[in-house]
């Protein structure tokens, strides 16, 4: 038996004891919540043999975190599920979460060529060979971070779709930096690494989160202070067509490890598009002082085909489709799936951190930032 540490953002403090039997990996989920004190047996479907669990087949095994099972769908804002958020970022619990995790083989994105290589537009994701400064930025360094670093990841996106790019916001994250509460200078708190699966926006939040945009920048957004006073990031006019569903948006983040060292913990496993249902989707609920966003996170679906880039360097930029009003999700309001439209563009990524089996104990620990940009296309 192995004690596993409960990922970030619990509500509870949780412990757990995990025991392999046959092909079912069993949790022994330990709940503190208040004085009440919940047990729970989790059980996790598991790789067949422990040959298996090592990277084969060009991939390797994962313990990914979905909604449990009892969880019901829902496409829209209920108050069911949620949590409450400060100015450095952090979380006050999650009310309505309970998770389940599944082990699962998580294929290597690196070995696909050709017509298997996956992309942004049909997958909701790409590694792109795009080399940056990263050493003469201070990540720590808010500010730095907004005027030196934003534009190369505008430049990227722009690239990669031909559309006007806003780079609106982004958070660091580690580990370690979480766990010793590390602050940006003139910014929020290191964040954890995601250890939940999720997609950053829904039906209701990517198109608010692109009209905030078009008004001044409020108290949690990372412009204020940077833009003129009363100034917004995008004019009114370029959004007017998005907004009214007549032209395309979409919101796309720039992924980068900032150290030297290859990503080797806290890699990040992401979700082709095209394998998620409508009825795979729950919203999550972020309360902020001043707006409410909203994540989607998932219920655990078969279908879902997971993949990751390993040991990736500070020369790539991920990028990671957070919504496209193209999508066939996103046009038909959840009515249909994105595979129902082969000829579309899938409408996000579901992603999360994951553990991989083989990462050395002693390996250095994950540092990366993550820009969210807004596209807006025509």
């Amino acid at each position: 038996m192995s004690r596993r540490s409960c990922p970030d953002g619990t509500r509870s403090c949780r412990g757990s004891i995990q025991s392999a039997t046959g092909e079912w990996m069993y949790y022994l989920a330990v709940s503190l919540v208040g004085s009440r004190t919940r047990c729970r047996i989790r059980k996790v479907r598991q790789m067949s043999s422990v040959a298996e669990k090592v990277r084969v087949e060009e991939g390797t095994s994962g313990i990914l975190q979905y909604m449990d099972e009892a969880a019901k769908p829902s496409l829209f804002r209920n108050g069911l599920v949620l949590t409450r958020r400060d100015q450095d970022g952090s979380d006050s619990g999650w009310i309505g979460v309970d998770r389940e995790p599944y082990e699962l083989k998580i294929h290597d994105a690196r070995q696909l060529s050709g017509d298997q290589r996956c992309t942004l537009a049909a997958n909701g994701f790409d590694l792109v060979l795009r080399p940056a400064s990263v050493a003469e930025i201070d990540f720590f360094n808010h500010e730095q971070v907004v005027r030196n670093y934003y534009k190369g990841c505008e430049d990227i996106v722009r690239e990669a779709t031909g559309a006007h790019v806003f780079a609106f916001d982004h958070n660091v994250r580690s580990a370690s930096g979480k766990q010793s509460k590390q602050r940006i200078a003139g910014g929020q708190q290191v964040q954890g690494p995601a250890h939940m699966v999720h997609g950053d926006y829904t039906l209701t939040s990517a198109p608010q989160r692109l009209e905030d945009l078009t008004k001044p920048s409020t108290m949690n957004d990372t412009l204020k202070g940077i833009l003129g006073e009363g100034q917004p990031l995008i004019d009114p006019e370029l959004a007017k067509g998005a907004l009214s569903g007549e032209k395309r948006f979409a919101i796309i983040n720039v992924w980068r490890n900032i150290v030297k060292e290859p990503v080797v913990t806290h890699p990040i496993a992401l979700c082709d598009g095209q394998s998620v249902e409508p009825e795979d989707l729950v919203v999550f609920e972020i309360h902020y002082a001043d707006r409410v966003g909203e994540n989607y996170f998932a219920k655990y679906s078969p279908r879902h085909e997971w993949y990751y880039y390993p040991e990736i360097t500070g020369d790539e930029a991920l990028l990671i489709k957070q919504w496209d009003s193209a999508g066939n999700l996103a046009r038909s309001k959840g009515a249909q799936s994105d595979a129902s439209d082969p000829d579309a563009p899938c409408t996000f990524s579901f992603h999360s951190a994951f553990d991989d089996p083989l990462t050395p104990p002693d390996a250095p620990d994950r540092w990366s930032c993550e820009v969210r940009c807004m596209v807006v296309y025509g």
